[in-house]
């Protein structure tokens, strides 16, 4: 195909000197064009944006995080004290029982009859020891007479006492007796809410059984039982007599977090600590008392406890997402410095405080450490900070409004 195909193969030399000055005026604008653009240069980056969050020193109390399970505050398991068959059950199975309430009745047609005889085995040791005293006394009156010799006045004695204390024997075995016929009314120990029962009517049940009946606890207040490191609690007694902390209040609320992650709604409080450290698992045991009024606990329950360990009036907390750890898990920060420079900072953090991190090490009240932007940045080069929760600044050029200039006219 050939160019401009409308024009004359040839020429003539009027045409070629009537174009020249079109092809100069062509080569002139082109050449200034890129005269301006070699002359403006390059445009420079600005330095990129990232958010910040300035450190401040702030008080602080640090709880640590214990599992454990409840327990009962008190526990009482039912066993017959006498042997026989079960006649009924009196209570209902899961609900709260007094102390003294009958629970189980037995046959007590045996001990009934036992106690009748016990009864006339006392009648008949009293008259026996009546008749005794009535032969000591008559002993007695014809010893002054001479009438008997002192011998058969010392046997009557010894007569009596011996009758007396066969009536004493008696009415022991009527006591006991009585006690049988209380015993075959098996009775709550305790008040508190009684669980499941382990026989039904008919079942024979003896003496002290092994296996117990029923078992009644106390529910409201409960236990809740952890364990605590003695290495941590030797490090927090280590940081407390340096006056890194502060010791907290035993007295202070102890939180309660349920197995599902739901936090209970009553706050318990510290009961006791245990004296002996266990040499398998190296810790002891502290025993936390929590109102359950609602019976939402039940024993054997696994909870997690919120204890206040100390107070930190200057701690130094780092939101998460500015803390990173490479894979020999060492952390690191960065943070902008005084010269507006990125900087790299290694630091110690020891446990999370909500969504941040309490700092050990590397990091000081001051500091602005970026938590967005991260991407964009390395050790050494400039950057702009923008504190979290700031508008950003607006960008050069921008109009009153907010918005961008009007492009320049053509």
């Amino acid at each position: 195909m050939q160019p401009f195909p409308s024009l004359p193969r040839r020429l003539t030399p009027f045409a070629l000197l009537a174009l020249l000055p079109l092809v100069a005026c062509g080569g002139k604008g082109d050449k200034g064009g890129a005269g301006g653009a070699q002359g403006g240069g390059a445009p420079q980056m600005p330095p990129p944006q990232v958010t910040v969050v300035t450190l401040k020193a702030e008080p602080v109390t640090l709880t640590r995080q214990l599992p454990g399970r409840t327990s009962p505050v008190t526990q009482a398991e039912v066993r017959p004290q006498v042997s026989g068959i079960v006649k009924r059950r009196l209570f209902t199975e899961g609900g709260i029982v007094k102390a003294g309430q009958p629970l189980y009745e037995l046959d007590a047609s045996v001990y009934r009859a036992e106690f009748d005889n016990a009864l006339a085995a006392l009648a008949k040791a009293e008259a026996a020891a009546h008749a005794a005293q009535l032969t000591a006394k008559r002993a007695g009156e014809l010893r002054r007479i001479d009438a008997v010799s002192e011998q058969e006045k010392e046997d009557a004695i010894a007569a009596q006492h011996s009758a007396e204390a066969d009536v004493a024997a008696a009415r022991a075995m009527v006591a006991r007796n009585r006690l049988n016929l209380v015993y075959a009314r098996i009775a709550a120990p305790i008040t508190g809410r009684v669980g499941m029962s382990a026989v039904t009517a008919g079942a024979l049940v003896t003496a002290n059984q092994d296996a117990p009946l029923a078992t009644v606890q106390q529910l409201d207040p409960i236990y809740v039982d952890v364990n605590q490191s003695s290495s941590e609690w030797l490090r927090l007694r280590r940081e407390i007599a340096s006056g890194a902390l502060t010791a907290g209040d035993a007295a202070l609320p102890v939180t309660i977090v349920l197995e599902d992650g739901s936090q209970y709604a009553h706050p318990g409080r510290l009961q006791a600590s245990d004296v002996t450290v266990d040499e398998g698992t190296g810790s002891f045991a502290l025993r936390i008392l929590v109102p359950n009024p609602e019976y939402v606990l039940r024993p054997g329950m696994y909870v997690t406890a919120l204890l206040a360990e100390g107070k930190d009036q200057d701690a130094v907390l780092a939101p998460q997402q500015g803390i990173t750890r490479d894979p020999k898990g060492n952390a690191s920060a960065m943070v902008i410095g005084a010269d507006g420079k990125v900087e790299l900072r290694e630091v110690k953090v020891s446990r999370t405080i909500g969504d941040r991190w309490l700092v050990d090490d590397g990091l000081k009240p001051g500091d602005r450490v970026i938590v967005e932007g991260l991407q964009k940045v390395q050790p050494g080069m400039p950057a702009q900070a923008i504190e979290l929760g700031e508008a950003p600044p607006a960008p050069p050029g921008a109009g009153p409004a907010g918005g961008q200039a009007p492009p320049a006219s053509q």
